[in-house]
């Protein structure tokens, strides 16, 4: 089941908001926004995230990233989100939901980013505040799962006020900035979400 695709227009059906944020696929029109916020934040996010391609930045790269997202979309396997502050309209981060999983387990993987003039403002908090109820309703998942690498103590507390649970460890779970890297694995059931 498809519950959003990207149009031609690229304008998707499932654009969550609250918190003073809006969330919404990526379309072409970003470029420009999100070329900037990552190239000015490359620092900032390097350490909690794989090594960008070489061509990650440029416009051919960022039109391939979108033909993937468009096929993922379709296949009910990925769906990703470009998160903006609703006062100006500023492009603060992303969010993905992930590694979607259906049959008999229903869950799927979130992973975000903050662009660092945008980082310790609550931002993602509300991001993933806002986008929640449409995993476990519209998208009918009964699990979000999310890993952050120990150190990463501002994640950690991203994941705490939206109410994950600290599941365990992974051990050298994913390769981050080049290096594999141990990752705390948290969980949050539909269950928890409703109270």
């Amino acid at each position: 089941m498809v519950l959003f695709r990207l149009s031609v227009q690229g304008a998707p059906a499932l654009e969550p908001r609250g918190g003073g944020v809006r969330l919404r696929a990526p379309q072409m029109t970003d470029f420009p926004q999100w070329a900037a916020l990552r190239e000015n934040s490359r620092a900032f996010l390097t350490p909690w995230e794989p090594v960008w391609p070489a061509d990650d930045l440029t416009r051919a790269g960022f039109r391939r990233r979108l033909r993937h997202y468009a096929d993922d979309i379709a296949a009910d396997r990925v769906y990703p989100f470009l998160v903006f502050r609703d006062s100006d309209h500023a492009l603060v981060g992303g969010v993905t939901l992930a590694n979607v999983r259906r049959g008999i387990v229903q869950a799927g993987t979130l992973g975000y980013w903050i662009g660092e003039p945008f980082a310790g403002q609550g931002y993602m908090t509300a991001a993933l505040r806002a986008l929640i109820p449409s995993l476990f309703g519209e998208l009918h998942l009964h699990r979000v799962e999310a890993a952050c690498i120990p150190t990463n103590a501002a994640s950690i507390r991203v994941l705490q006020k939206c109410g994950f649970v600290r599941e365990g460890l992974a051990r050298r779970y994913l390769c981050i900035n080049g290096v594999w890297q141990d990752h705390l694995l948290f969980g949050l059931l539909h269950e928890d979400f409703k109270g």
